[in-house]
């Protein structure tokens, strides 16, 4: 809230699909193609005469999206025409769903949702500022669209972010959406408006978001914005708006369209579907083939007792998160469970990231076997390794997958018994006299220095509570 005001946030965002195809023809569906105009027929350029075809598994996708989101999937479902003229719209009107989405309701992250449908997307038109030119390249076409409606409930642009964030998440556990922002893959336009009481105040859309940072921002700024213009007299205009990157601000683009002014109507060339005469639409089929969820998948790992930020890390990367699963299937102890989280999302980060930094490639699943890194928890969970042994053990295995048993023993990491460390503990008592002099002086802090060379020299492979009881043992003339 600023000065009083209260900010209300809606959000569209769109998502293109994961399909071989577009949505109303057979042209390939590839965001990955460098050459423009390359993935292209005469449906997707609108040639006269031609008719579409709806995608199966575009709508597909959405409904097993409404079902994730527990919205209320149609029964009857029809496309529309939204007419308008721009230059990357061959047909002068995009292939929508107007009165009958497919999927109505549902919340994530406590945030209502209004609709969820599909739709065709434009082209994309690349302006070279050089000579003045706007090139259209028509690749993308016709690529089946996503579009999410929130409820305008969002009331911050933190919240909204995370909003964002979530459904992408979502989107890539059900394989419906790469959804990278970066590649335009994911899409978010912002509603925002300030009031001072319960009534809405005038909406502003926002455009050209194409980061989650980009959002956050543009929401605040917005915010901001709006609340100095009606505090100092002015009144807010119903109208889309940029977003300035470099600026950090919004610009004015056009008048905000109503509904009315694209002139909806059924599109004659396409049939209305009944969905639940589908059988692969059918509500239980669906549900058979989800995949766990991201507040699922959530929900299991606090029940494990692993730390909330260890929960987060592993249910966003997915490539941690199913090795988690691999190790700790049938792991019943708690404190191994948390051991393999603890280990995974510290030590085996920092080692994959050097690794991916060094070699300048990333890691599409973690190079380590499972069952080795089970092995080594195990291992420091019976006391046989130190936690400062695992960890070098963890660094080998990356790119050694003998057992760990084998390396331990070859790498001389196994913890050393009492009766070894006695050599240990005298050549640290002779090596550091002075220190010893400090502790008996009364410098408890010593003892902890002493530990530590004991340690360097025995490579991390003894326990440092034993460690310690012999110096002290040892320094007051005790048995060790």
């Amino acid at each position: 809230m600023v000065s009083g005001y209260i900010p209300t946030i809606g959000l569209e965002i769109h998502a293109e699909l994961n399909t071989q195809t577009k949505m109303f023809c057979d042209s390939k569906n590839d965001s990955e193609e460098k050459n423009p105009n390359v993935n292209t027929c005469p449906v997707c350029l609108a040639h006269p005469g031609t008719l579409p075809v709806i995608n199966r598994e575009a709508v597909r996708h959405v409904l097993r999206v409404g079902l994730a989101v527990g919205g209320t999937l149609a029964d009857y479902t029809e496309f529309d025409r939204k007419n308008y003229f721009y230059p990357d719209l061959p047909k002068g009107y995009q292939i929508s769903q107007y009165e009958y989405p497919l999927v109505s309701g549902g919340s994530l992250n406590d945030v209502k949702i209004t609709r969820v449908h599909l739709e065709e997307d434009t082209a994309s038109s690349e302006h070279r500022d050089a000579t003045g030119e706007t090139l259209i390249d028509f690749n993308r076409a016709g690529v089946p669209l996503m579009e999410l409606v929130t409820e305008p409930v969002i009331g911050s642009p933190m919240e909204a972010g995370k909003f964002a964030r979530e459904l992408q998440l979502l989107l890539r556990y059900l394989g419906a959406s790469e959804a990278n922002m970066e590649k335009g893959e994911m899409r978010v336009e912002a509603n925002v408006s300030v009031s001072l009481g319960k009534k809405l105040g005038t909406k502003v859309e926002i455009k050209n978001l194409n980061s989650f940072r980009s959002v956050e921002r543009a929401i605040d700024f917005e915010i901001k914005r709006q609340v100095h213009l009606l505090e100092s007299g002015g009144a807010v205009v119903q109208e889309t708006r940029g977003w300035d990157e470099g600026k950090q601000a919004t610009y004015p683009q056009r008048i905000k369209e109503g509904s009315a002014d694209y002139r909806y109507f059924p599109d004659p060339d396409l049939p209305s579907l009944k969905l639940q005469d589908v059988p692969e639409f059918s509500v239980s089929t669906l549900r058979e083939h989800m995949p766990e969820l991201p507040f699922e998948k959530r929900a299991r790992y606090l029940s494990l007792g692993l730390k909330a930020e260890d929960v987060e890390f592993l249910v966003t990367d997915t490539r941690f998160g199913a090795f988690y699963d691999k190790v700790t299937r049938g792991m019943l102890d708690m404190p191994s469970r948390i051991a393999a989280a603890n280990y995974l999302t510290n030590d085996v980060v920092s080692i994959i990231r050097d690794m991916e930094e060094r070699d300048s490639v990333s890691c599409s699943e973690i190079p380590l076997v499972p069952q080795n890194f089970r092995e080594i928890i195990s291992m420091v969970a019976k006391k046989e390794i130190s936690s400062r042994s695992a960890k070098d053990l963890l660094l080998v295995s990356v790119s050694d997958s003998r057992s760990p048993t084998e390396i331990a023993r070859e790498l001389g990491l196994y913890v050393k018994l009492s009766k070894d460390l006695s050599g240990i503990v005298h050549a640290v008592i002779e090596q550091n006299r002075v220190v010893v002099d400090d502790y008996k002086a009364g410098k408890t802090s010593a003892l902890q220095f002493l530990v530590g060379q004991g340690m360097k020299m025995t490579r991390g492979a003894s326990d440092p509570e034993i460690l310690k009881n012999m110096i002290q043992n040892s320094i007051e003339g005790k048995s060790i």
